[in-house]
């Protein structure tokens, strides 16, 4: 209960994320910054919760490897949690996720997002440092095709964070490892289950990274992330994970394949008391695409620079787009505590008016005894209307 608080407490605080380590505040992360909450965090209740979240076979598996990922709704909330060990003991990182997935205009995207979804093949990286905001961007482009197209969606996630409806698309999600033991072999068991677009959480390792560009290849639109602080960081991790005898052919293959790269950092503006992304969109311009082939990733600023026109952006043109903005979407209500949304009562339909015709009474008719008086209580059930016509008929056959 002591950890569904803190939750709560950091949920109601307008938290991005929550972190606790044993013998330290609790600490929380609010518009990028962090806050210190009351005192120490008992080690033992990091432990408890660490069992009761992820149960005995993990819990072993926590005790081998030393760290642990999960997704959870806690009190309401999900939750991306990560429990690992430090010097002190047990901590836990938990990033707290919006209860509803927005499409691209609800997440304060430019609409030029929109040809990142438009594509039918082809791969599409959303990049960025960590807690950019890459995880919502994905989450945003799957609702835009989901809520616009008719498709075969298959995600790989690790864990799994949004929870998504069908709408117009068909959407199936596997967790690694729950559901597949790796990325490698989720990629290859998705190419056999006739989707048109596949999810690839993050690209880690090159042999996913190798998987997902012959995923693009073959006919599928690709939605990936990756760590990274700009687009030219981005390919040059992508190409340089390879061995070098083969970075040339990776290198055409990127070029031929790729729809497009975001690379997002999250700022936060004062005068709208708003965290809204700003980013950096590389597009498959015949420059782009030459410069990426001869592997001259440190031509890709001057590439961004003078692709205005083919719908590129640099950070700096993307922020003075984000000051001419008035209209930004801000949440319909401000973060309130799980427990208080749940205990709001929800509202039942009417009930159905009876058909005219002989009531027919729900319940065997209670004996009613006449009255003594010319006055009569009527008691506090509920009574058909044959049981009052009889107590009514006999208090007038008492009156002269």
């Amino acid at each position: 209960m002591i950890f569904e608080d803190w939750i709560e407490q950091a949920w109601s605080l307008g938290a991005s994320d929550l972190h606790l380590e044993t013998g330290t505040p609790l600490v929380v992360r609010v518009r990028g910054d962090l806050q210190t909450l009351g005192g120490a965090v008992p080690g033992e209740v990091l432990v408890q919760a660490a069992q009761d979240l992820l149960g005995a076979e993990d819990w072993a598996e926590f005790r081998k490897r030393g760290s642990a990922d999960l997704s959870a709704a806690i009190s309401g909330v999900r939750c991306r949690i990560n429990f690992f060990r430090t010097v002190r003991g047990i901590a836990v990182a938990i990033r707290l996720l919006e209860s509803s997935i927005k499409d691209i205009h609800g997440c304060n995207l430019h609409p030029d997002f929109r040809k990142f979804t438009e594509a039918t093949t082809g791969l599409v990286i959303i990049s960025g440092p960590t807690g950019s905001g890459k995880s919502t961007t994905l989450a945003a482009l799957v609702e835009e095709i989901n809520g616009s197209r008719a498709r075969n969606i298959i995600t790989l996630e690790s864990p799994l964070e949004y929870i998504y409806a069908n709408r117009r698309s068909f959407i199936r999600q596997r967790e690694i490892p729950a559901h597949s033991p790796s990325f490698e072999q989720g990629i290859i068991d998705a190419l056999r289950e006739n989707p048109d677009v596949l999810v690839v959480s993050e690209m880690r390792t090159p042999e996913v990274m190798r998987l997902t560009l012959n995923a693009a290849e073959t006919g599928h639109l690709v939605l990936a992330t990756m760590h990274s602080a700009n687009c030219a960081e981005a390919l040059t991790r992508l190409c340089m994970s390879f061995p070098s005898d083969i970075q040339g052919s990776i290198r055409a293959q990127l070029a031929d394949c790729l729809v497009g790269i975001c690379c997002q950092r999250l700022d936060y503006l004062s005068a709208h008391r708003l965290r809204v992304p700003r980013c950096e969109i590389l597009l498959p311009s015949s420059g782009a695409k030459g410069t990426i082939r001869a592997g001259n990733f440190s031509q890709i600023t001057n590439v961004l620079q003078s692709g205005g026109e083919e719908g590129m952006w640099t950070f700096d043109r993307y922020q003075r787009w984000m000051e001419q903005v008035k209209d930004w979407v801000r949440p319909t209500a401000p973060r309130r505590s799980p427990s208080t949304v749940a205990a709001k009562p929800t509202l039942k339909p009417a009930p159905a008016k009876p058909s005219p015709g002989p009531l027919t009474p729900s319940r065997p008719p209670r004996a009613v005894s006449a009255p003594t008086d010319d006055v009569f209580e009527v008691p506090a059930e509920d009574m058909d209307l044959a049981q009052l016509a009889e107590l009514a008929k006999k208090v007038v056959e008492k009156k002269p």
